[in-house]
C-alpha cells in the first residue's frame, strides 16, 4: 500500500536525509565519536548485564557500537540512512574481524529490508529524535514487531528545542505514548550542553 505524504510531510524527510548526508560528506559527524557510550557498556558488561542475544542498531553511523555488540558475542544488524555512513561502518568491522551485518535503509521503512527479528535488543543513538513525527509511528511498529518477549531499547535522544527546527526532541512522555505493549523502565539525563536523555524500554514478556 503506498503512503500519501504531504508537502511539508515530504520536505522534513528530504531535511532529514540532506542534513546526515551533509556531515558524513564533509568530515566527521559531531554525534559519531567513535567511543562506546558507558550507558551501552553497563548494559552490556555490567551488574546485571544482559545475555548476548540478536541486536538491531538503529542508524549505526560508521559502526563503532555494531563492533563493540559484536565483540561481546552479539549476533549484530546495524542500519542506516546514508550509504557513506554504511560503507564506513562495514569497512570498520571488516578491519575488527566483527561479523556485523550493515544494510542501507530507512528506521522507518525496515520491512522494506527483510530484517524479521526477532531481536533481544535494540540501540538507538539518536536516531528516533530527528525523525519527522509523521514516521515515528512507523519506527514502533517495526521495532515492536520485530521485538522478543521482554527486548530492551536503549535510546539516546535530544530532548526538544535543541536543535533550530520546531519537531526533533524526544520526550519520556512521547515514548510512553507511542510504545505500546513497552515499559519506560528508566530515563536518565545526559551530559550535553543541551537537554539529551537516556531511555530504557522493556517489551512485555510473552
Amino acid at each position: 500500500m503506498s503512503e500519501t505524504r504531504t508537502a511539508a510531510e515530504l520536505d522534513q524527510e528530504a531535511f532529514v536525509r540532506g542534513v546526515l548526508e551533509d556531515f558524513y560528506r564533509d568530515g566527521k559527524p559531531p554525534w559519531d565519536s567513535g567511543i562506546t557510550p558507558p550507558e551501552l557498556v553497563a548494559l552490556i558488561e555490567g551488574p546485571g548485564a544482559l545475555t548476548a542475544g540478536r541486536v538491531l542498531e538503529l542508524g549505526c553511523g560508521t559502526g563503532t557500537n555494531a563492533v563493540y555488540l559484536a565483540q561481546h558475542g552479539w549476533q549484530v544488524t546495524a542500519v542506516d540512512l546514508v550509504d557513506r555512513a554504511v560503507q564506513q561502518a562495514r569497512e570498520k568491522a571488516a578491519a575488527a574481524g566483527s561479523d556485523v551485518t550493515v544494510l542501507c535503509a530507512d528506521a522507518t521503512r525496515l520491512d522494506e529490508v527483510g530484517l524479521p527479528g526477532p531481536y533481544d535488543l535494540f540501540f538507538d543513538l539518536s536516531c528516533y529524535c530527528g525523525i519527522p513525527p509523521h514516521r515515528r509511528d512507523a519506527y514502533t511498529a517495526g521495532v515492536t514487531k520485530r521485538a522478543a518477549p521482554d527486548a530492551r531499547l536503549l535510546m539516546f535522544g535530544y530532548g526538544p528545542g535543541a536543535f533550530d527546527d520546531s519537531w526533533s526532541g524526544v520526550t519520556a512522555d512521547e515514548l510512553s505514548a507511542r510504545f505500546a505493549g513497552w515499559q519506560l523502565a528508566d530515563v536518565t539525563p545526559g551530559t550535553n550542553p543541551v537537554p539529551t536523555f537516556w531511555f530504557t524500554l522493556r517489551r512485555a514478556a510473552a
